[in-house]
């Protein structure tokens, strides 16, 4: 089996692993470190939570050590181009782990934060920046930086950047950059315009891919609830009862939609916060470090937070309501079952989603297992819970053979579709908890 010390790194590089508990490679950073320390441009396809930020963060370290000298001031050694602030910043942090004994310095440019305080730490000049391209953009049109010495790009989670039209963005910084230069292309789908991206921007590249595109990690468990849209915050509010100390992400598909949301659980006594696009940096950024530390359970989310959450512990995503992209589905629940843990993924879908629902499972090529109501439209019954075919998971909700759900979670609320009635001895009631004061 292999292991960090088979693949060609640096001391100081090692010696952090260790210190970091880090033994063996994931399979994205076994295949993927020897190419990029060979000095090939890399296209890595990986779903998330597979190690992805490691399989380029560690070779760029190691090539930046060999290079002598501090960057001039203003100057960037390698660029790390990323599509959220929490994305930038997560990278950032799991960079300066292995940085941190080491001469080299990280930088983070996002927008939401000063970008005063951002021109002054970047006259100083910096080995690493990892940034978003807008605030980039920013910061050049100012001429606070060059990158005409930055040797290295990196495109981190780049389909996303494509979804949220960074494509002429990354065109207007791309040629700023030093030649020669190693990139490193790294996306957890393959739309048809990575393709396109890939050939502008890569010179005969490695294709590293250790998942087929649109595949969920292997230990998400995944289910289906149907209901009308109005009974969706009961039905939130009866799950999220059940297991009150597990950390649980809670995806809305609008900023005015996921604030409403999380304002409605407080005021029911949840310890729950929002992050989304009308949030600045610093209430993001609180918002998730109190969900990372548990000091709140329930994070409510837009799809800015798909791919900017690294917290292993988080046991449950919900899809309020679903993603508008069938590829956000999969990147919403890659944020649970993260770093070999298990997690449970579950979709509420109104009538009016069903064709949402119907792309999703042709992307994954899975039928998601039902585990609440009926299919709406289809004829035949369908009890809850019960097979579909081709995703898995017969009994309980969805899982695999039926085994049972995890503790506190059972399958359905209250039997049966949305407003049928309540089993003997009446609806089970989320206990009501003190609000904070």
């Amino acid at each position: 089996m292999t292991s960090f010390s088979d693949l060609g790194l640096a001391p100081e590089i090692l010696t952090a692993l260790k210190t970091a508990k880090l033994d063996q490679p994931t399979p994205i950073q076994a295949k993927g470190i020897p190419l990029a320390l060979e000095g090939h441009d890399i296209l890595g396809l990986a779903q998330t939570g597979t190690g992805k930020t490691l399989a380029f963060g560690l070779p760029l370290i190691h090539k930046l050590l060999d290079m002598p000298g501090k960057p001039d001031p203003k100057t960037v050694k390698a660029l790390i181009l990323a599509p959220t602030r929490e994305l930038a910043n997560q990278i950032s942090a799991s960079l300066r782990n292995f940085t941190d004994k080491t001469q080299l310095r990280v930088n983070t440019v996002v927008g939401g934060s000063s970008i005063n305080k951002q021109i002054q730490i970047l006259s100083r000049g910096t080995d690493i920046l990892v940034a978003t391209p807008g605030r980039l953009l920013d910061l050049m049109e100012r001429k606070a930086l060059s990158l005409s010495s930055a040797r290295y790009l990196v495109l981190d989670e780049a389909d996303q950047m494509l979804d949220l039209g960074f494509i002429h963005d990354l065109r207007r910084i791309a040629p700023a950059l030093g030649s020669p230069r190693q990139t490193m292309l790294f996306s957890a789908t393959m739309p048809k315009q990575m393709e396109e991206l890939s050939r502008s921007y890569l010179t005969d590249p490695r294709k590293v891919q250790v998942s087929p595109p649109g595949k969920a990690a292997d230990k998400v468990t995944q289910s289906i609830h149907f209901m009308e849209k109005g009974d969706k915050p009961q039905q939130l509010r009866d799950i999220l009862s059940r297991d009150l100390d597990a950390l649980t992400l809670v995806f809305a598909r609008t900023k005015h939609g996921a604030e409403k949301l999380m304002k409605g659980l407080v005021a029911d006594g949840f310890d729950a916060a929002s992050i989304h696009g009308n949030k600045s940096q610093g209430q993001r950024d609180r918002a998730i470090k109190a969900f990372r530390t548990g000091a709140i359970k329930v994070l409510v989310a837009t799809d800015v937070a798909a791919r900017g959450i690294d917290i292993p512990g988080v046991a449950y995503v919900i899809n309020f309501e679903l993603p508008e992209v069938p590829d956000n589905y999969v990147h919403r629940i890659g944020r649970t079952a993260r770093a070999g843990r298990e997690g449970e993924a579950i979709a509420f879908c109104s009538p009016e989603e069903v064709g949402l629902l119907q792309q999703i499972e042709k992307l994954m090529k899975v039928e998601i297992p039902v585990a609440f109501g009926k299919h709406p439209g289809m004829d035949r019954a369908e009890a809850p819970g019960r097979k579909r075919g081709g995703g898995g998971g017969g009994g309980g909700r969805g899982r695999p053979g039926g085994s049972k759900p995890r503790r506190g979670r059972p399958a359905q609320a209250h039997g049966g579709a949305p407003g049928a009635a309540a089993p003997a001895g009446g609806k089970r009631r989320r206990p009501r908890r003190k609000k904070a004061s």
